[in-house]
């Protein structure tokens, strides 16, 4: 999909169909109340235009509401598109993100090829920031994850435009759309990992595309298996891999900026079962197809890692990711078993389907020993983390309270959800072992905080940051501006955590 912007007045831009957005002007909590929608547009002719159907009372400019006018008096488009974004005192730059999703899907649904957008008028948002956030939407609203129907259909949007007022910073908007296409892209590459088949997307073939994107971007890229894993004695992270006939991956991303001598160096780590069948605690066959997404927090890191490539924030950061499948084989490790990990600490294995916490493990030592300072992981970690959020927020736990400020602070720029659950001694109690230093499951009960006690034994003191994506990582159901499926969760504010150490902080 192409993108670009013009000045040219909107009455007079040509387009298969041209977006406004609208707000809802009503105060009253009253369902009933008579919509008073509003269009954020400074073109008058774009305003009467859409008037006659607006003062009707049909729309109420609710967010991702749509209202299609065919042929519009006055305008050189084919159609105009309105798309609410809620109440007026509400807007904010998530509702333009998803506004301009809803119109790209709403045109692809209806093979249109061309679709502009008028940035919104009048609303308390920078224009570069509403900018960037369209452009995001536009490129995940374009997603599909039907890759593999032999019957597709053709629904390629051909060009997104965004449409500006001639006395605008055209430099300081081109910046601010260059940034969009690239956090709209790399989340979309994280989706399409995700959605990848575990019979298509091995941990050798993820550690191929992580190599091949590194390549595109400037990246020093190694990709490692069984030899290295167990010359470095990753006991924890082989433990989970032995029961496969598919060699694991341990891939590192490094992103070194010229001209940036100490401060931080940030790691990232990502885990990446590309098939989740429990292991010998082998899970029930409902819904286990959809466990070839249990590498969407290593995906989530190499879209990351693509963003920083390009964006060039000023700081070191260091990706680790490690994927291997978590399968029954008849060398899989057995419930009693104890593991070695790397930092030399020994792991009974309760239950082989909490499998995640022991690859991270690892992986976060082997971080710290490449010389991160400040470490986040990203896992689909626990169920427990779905029981307590649903699909709505994802889990952060922090050890440092600096660096979960700082997290905050990116969410404010990324749009994403996240609730902050509690890290406490007594959940470590729970995590002890009777014939080794911890057990890797304690139960169902408080799952999300006990994996990540487990999580912090390797951390040290090193600040550090746990994201449990498991309820976030896939979308049950379409949305006006989002396709179901693979969604690329935390992408965005893991590049925004990242940028805010940068020594030149720039970005919207």
């Amino acid at each position: 999909m192409r993108t670009q912007l013009t000045s040219e007045y909107l009455s007079k831009f040509e387009t298969g169909m041209l977006t406004v957005l609208a707000a809802d002007t009503t105060t009253s909590k009253d369902a009933a109340a008579k919509p008073a929608p509003v269009l954020l547009a400074a073109d008058h002719v774009v305003k009467e235009a859409a008037q006659a159907v607006l003062a009707d009372g049909e729309f109420r400019a609710a967010a991702n509401e749509t209202l299609l006018i065919h042929a519009p008096a006055g305008l050189a488009t084919k159609r105009l598109l309105v798309v609410g974004l809620g109440k007026q005192a509400k807007i904010a730059v998530n509702g333009v993100r998803n506004a301009a999703g809803t119109a790209i899907r709403f045109a692809k649904l209806r093979g249109i090829r061309e679709v502009a957008l008028a940035l919104p008028a009048g609303v308390e948002i920078s224009r570069e920031r509403a900018l960037r956030a369209a452009v995001e939407g536009a490129i995940l609203g374009d997603f599909d994850p039907d890759t593999y129907r032999s019957d597709r259909p053709d629904r390629t949007i051909a060009s997104f435009t965004l449409a500006v007022d001639a006395g605008e910073d055209k430099q300081a908007l081109e910046g601010a759309m260059d940034e969009g296409v690239i956090a709209g892209e790399s989340q979309n590459l994280a989706r399409s990992l995700v959605n990848e088949p575990g019979n298509k997307l091995t941990p050798t073939v993820l550690g191929q595309r992580a190599a091949a994107m590194a390549a595109e971007t400037g990246l020093h890229c190694e990709v490692h298996s069984t030899e290295k894993i167990q010359q470095l004695k990753m006991g924890a992270f082989w433990g989970v891999s032995q029961g496969s006939a598919e060699p694991p991956a341990m891939i590192v991303l490094r992103y070194e900026p010229e001209g940036v001598a100490g401060g931080p160096v940030l790691g990232l780590v990502g885990k990446g079962i590309t098939f989740d069948a429990g292991g010998i605690s082998i899970k029930s066959a409902a819904h286990m197809d959809r466990m070839k997404d249990d590498m969407a927090g290593a995906a989530a890191m190499i879209g990351a890692m693509r963003s920083i490539a390009l964006l060039r924030p000023k700081v070191r950061v260091i990706a680790v990711i490690c994927a291997a499948e978590n399968m029954p084989g008849g060398k899989a490790q057995k419930p009693g078993d104890v593991q070695t990990a790397m930092s030399g600490k020994t792991i009974e294995i309760i239950n082989t389907d909490a499998e995640g916490r022991l690859v991270l493990a690892d992986g976060l030592t082997y971080a710290r020993q490449l010389g991160a300072t400040h470490l986040i992981d990203a896992a689909t970690l626990t169920g427990a983390c779905i029981q307590a959020l649903a699909s709505v927020y994802a889990g952060i736990l922090a050890n440092d309270e600096p660096i979960y400020e700082k997290f905050q602070t990116a969410l404010q720029r990324s749009g994403e959800k996240f609730w902050r659950l509690p890290l406490d001694e007594e959940f470590a109690d729970m995590m002890k072992s009777d014939i080794a230093d911890i057990k890797n499951s304690a139960g169902d009960n408080g799952d999300a905080s006990t994996a990540a006690e487990l999580l912090r034994l390797f951390v040290g003191d090193t600040p550090w940051i746990h994201l449990d994506i498991a309820g976030v990582s896939w979308a049950e159901e379409d949305k006006p501006y989002f396709a179901n499926g693979p969604t690329g969760f935390a992408v965005r504010s893991i590049v925004e955590w990242v940028r805010s150490y940068s020594q030149v902080t720039k970005g919207l």
